[in-house]
């Protein structure tokens, strides 16, 4: 195998999609949906990436393609909608990094209802106008995933949210399954488009996606708990209080045998050779279920439910070239304080270097070496 240690990118297959990679390469009609994880300023390491894919690679074929995004993913994946994606994808990178929440007089931290006002404002800023783009797209079928919470979570509150969520945290240590009992999956999407994966592992709601409710789905997909507020009456959507979709699908660790047209036998287990893959642009190798198993590290691995999933993430080695020795994150906000320009430096130079991993995918799809392709 070839040295991953002089690339930017490592590709990561499940050994379905593997075979495919192996018998015809990776072509833009094998690609039948692509996910966007949560992880907040993490998710910019893949700006060069997307916007080779939707700008360019994928533009290629005509066939029909499932985006579906959590947070940051949720974002990414509507703007990838929109007319001209690279021009967007650009703007949405400059947005992020410009984010600055300034501290008001008197106060020590900015607080959740301060955050959630100017995001939001952001957002419908981002959008004005062109939602019917994304709606009216003819070939991406979007899906924003968030969280509903149930019974004490139903409803925020200053004691019963903490206290909802300790709880959360407890049962979805024991079991992730039991993180039902406190929150359930929304998923909201255009085109009346199926839920293109398995949701038997709790309970599932689909809402139709529309211009009247695309803006608090996508503001609820990204209202991390205690830092933004929880979103509230989602016009078609049943009532209660949203909150990011990353808690229960932090890096959408979803069932897509069916959607990639493989047979799956009694035990789960998938048969035969995949007959297209789920492209998974990735900031990591490890795709973690949900928010609260981030400190779960037996929850990390690779399940069946992967098997036909090709992941482009950056090497690790490659990361520590970076500015502070690692991808952007929610820590920089801290870290940089008051240093909004320091910030921005550090986040622009690293997604510069990103470019590094477009290119090598783009190399790599021309001329394939399954030398390069690892174990997911």
């Amino acid at each position: 195998m070839t040295s991953a240690s002089s690339h930017a990118l490592r590709i990561y297959a499940g050994p379905q999609a593997r075979a495919l990679l192996a018998r015809d390469g990776l072509q833009p009609h094998h690609v039948k949906l692509i996910p966007g994880a949560a992880g907040g300023p993490k998710g910019l390491i893949l700006g060069a990436l997307d916007r080779y894919l939707f700008g360019d690679w994928l533009a290629q074929s005509t066939h029909a393609v499932h985006l579906v995004g959590a947070s940051i993913g949720a974002w990414r994946m509507a703007t990838a909608c929109l007319a001209d994606p690279i021009t967007a994808l650009h703007k949405l990178e400059h947005d992020y990094i410009h984010q600055d929440y300034v501290v008001p007089p008197g106060q020590k931290r900015v607080s959740a209802d301060q955050v959630s006002e100017v995001f939001g404002r952001n957002l419908q800023a981002f959008y004005s106008g062109r939602v019917g783009e994304i709606l009216a797209h003819p070939r991406y079928r979007l899906h924003i995933i968030t969280a509903r919470g149930r019974h004490v979570l139903r409803r925020e509150h200053r004691i019963g949210t903490p206290l909802g969520y300790l709880g959360a945290f407890v049962t979805n240590t024991l079991h992730r399954k039991a993180l039902g009992a406190w929150l359930e999956r929304v998923v909201f999407s255009s085109h009346d488009a199926g839920i293109p994966f398995a949701t038997a592992d709790y309970r599932t709601r689909q809402v139709h996606l529309s211009e009247a409710n695309f803006s608090p789905a996508l503001q609820a997909s990204c209202s991390i708990p205690f830092v933004l507020r929880s979103v509230n009456h989602i016009p078609g959507a049943p009532s209660g209080a949203y909150w990011d979709g990353g808690i229960t699908d932090y890096h959408l660790h979803l069932d897509y045998r069916k959607l990639c047209g493989e047979e799956v036998g009694h035990e789960g287990i998938a048969q035969g050779t995949a007959q297209g893959v789920v492209l998974y642009p990735h900031f990591q190798k490890s795709i973690v279920p949900g928010w609260l198993d981030k400190g779960l590290k037996w929850r990390h691995g690779s399940t069946h439910f992967l098997d036909n999933a090709v992941v482009l993430a950056p090497d690790p080695g490659w990361v520590k070239t970076l500015p502070n020795a690692k991808l952007p994150d929610r820590t920089d906000f801290t870290h940089y304080g008051t240093d909004f320009a320091g910030r921005v430096k550090a986040w622009t130079a690293a997604i510069s270097q990103a470019q590094q991993l477009a290119d090598e995918f783009a190399a790599w799809v021309q001329k394939p070496d399954m030398g390069r392709v690892e174990a997911l």
